[in-house]
């Protein structure tokens, strides 16, 4: 374990917030799994329910560790849960998961609309024999409606909500945003959604259904720009605004945020050695400097481009703009501010080598984060979780 890393295995004796809560896990790729993720790291029991012999997509749809015991994409939303390989056509493998389901308190799946009913596994099933279950389910658009059973993905979703439309000038190509936006938001929401049934359940006994897509994700993750386009019909775009921007320097690029000063344009002239342009009757005012917005940001865009990303850092810092490095992940992984934040988690190598993950982003201090299980090779856990399913069994 890494100097920087907030728990290794077995690295806290400390009661966890979700000990005792058992999670079947039936989710697959990335929106299902980084939500029972989460809900591992923080002390829930959660078996991982895969295909005899192929398991979760990402074990190999990504990069060459077939096995996915070293693979980097599914290390990297599989800690701290035990796998189980089970073959849900044969009856006495679906007979297994209904066992399970008995004193399971969380089940989790992100199959289209319909697949779990048709293994037998739907929530009316489920309840059945057990009342106080919580069947969590995320999906691309929805249980119902025009686009139902439309396979689901991350890239349409930013597509179909309108996000992928949205982008700093409408010269520029439309593109896919390269991280996983759409399924990294309905992960934390179904997790949210998991969390509330379970408080609920507390208080009153009831287990409940629980759903969340990725189609509502990405409107609700543009609620104010939904906001002023549904109450004023008037388009809404932080990238957009005349004096923010990304610029290049001489050595790499800043990004500076104009905003929340009364005059934040004079300042920024201070700051880049320029004549106040706030005195300039094109620019004298926020209307002015969105009619003329191309006109600054090229005055922006020649000064930024003859002196150092530090240069301009200290400068705008020194009269208080916000402003950053535009820096690649690599830097942002070495970065210092990441090992102070204890963001890195380093295992035990496997066969395949060194396993570095990013931690939870949560901080607890009486119930920190930590690694009790490694991300598992598929089947790892299958005979003792099968186990204990029958002692469970026996003792009831």
């Amino acid at each position: 374990m890494s100097s920087g890393s907030k728990a290794g295995p077995g690295g806290g004796n400390r009661p966890l917030p979700l000990d005792g809560v058992r999670v079947l896990d039936f989710t697959q790729v990335m929106m299902g799994p980084c939500c029972t993720q989460m809900l591992g790291d923080y002390g829930a029991d959660v078996i991982k329910i895969e295909r005899t012999g192929a398991g979760d997509l990402s074990r190999w749809s990504v990069g060459e560790d077939a096995d996915g015991g070293n693979n980097p994409v599914f290390a990297s939303l599989n800690r701290n849960k035990r796998s189980v390989t089970l073959d849900l056509k044969r009856e006495d493998e679906r007979a297994v998961v209904l066992r399970l389901a008995e004193t399971a308190d969380v089940v989790v799946s992100n199959f289209r609309p319909g697949v779990m009913e048709r293994m037998g596994f739907g929530y009316e099933a489920l309840r059945r024999i057990n009342p106080r279950i919580i069947y969590a389910s995320g999906s691309g658009f929805g249980s119902d409606g025009p686009y139902a059973h439309k396979g689901g993905q991350d890239v349409l979703a930013q597509a179909m909500s309108g996000a992928m439309h949205r982008r700093e000038d409408a010269r520029h190509p439309l593109s896919v945003y390269p991280t996983a936006l759409a399924d990294y938001a309905a992960g934390m929401h179904l997790m949210q959604g998991i969390l509330l049934a379970l408080l609920h359940r507390d208080r009153t006994g009831e287990g409940q259904e629980v759903s969340v897509s990725l189609y509502n994700s990405m409107l609700a993750m543009q609620m104010q720009e939904a906001a002023m386009w549904m109450m004023r019909g008037r388009e809404l775009n932080w990238a957009a605004m005349p004096l923010s921007g990304v610029f290049e320097t001489t050595d790499g690029a800043v990004v500076m945020v104009g905003a929340f000063k009364e005059n934040p344009l004079r300042v920024i002239c201070e700051a880049l050695g320029l004549d106040d342009l706030s005195a300039d009757p094109r620019y004298g005012d926020l209307d002015c400097q969105k009619a003329h917005r191309s006109e600054l940001q090229e005055i922006f865009r020649e000064r930024f481009a003859g002196n150092s990303t530090a240069h301009w850092l200290q400068r705008l810092e020194g009269v208080d703009i916000l402003c950053a490095p535009v820096m690649t992940l690599g830097d942002a992984l070495d970065d210092p501010q990441t090992a102070c934040n204890r963001m890195i988690v380093e295992l035990d190598p496997t066969a395949g080598g060194p396993v570095r993950l990013v931690a939870s982003p949560i901080e607890m201090s009486a119930a920190p984060f930590e690694v009790r299980h490694p991300p598992p090779v598929l089947g790892e856990h299958r005979d003792e979780v099968l186990a204990e399913a029958q002692r469970d069994g026996q003792a009831a």
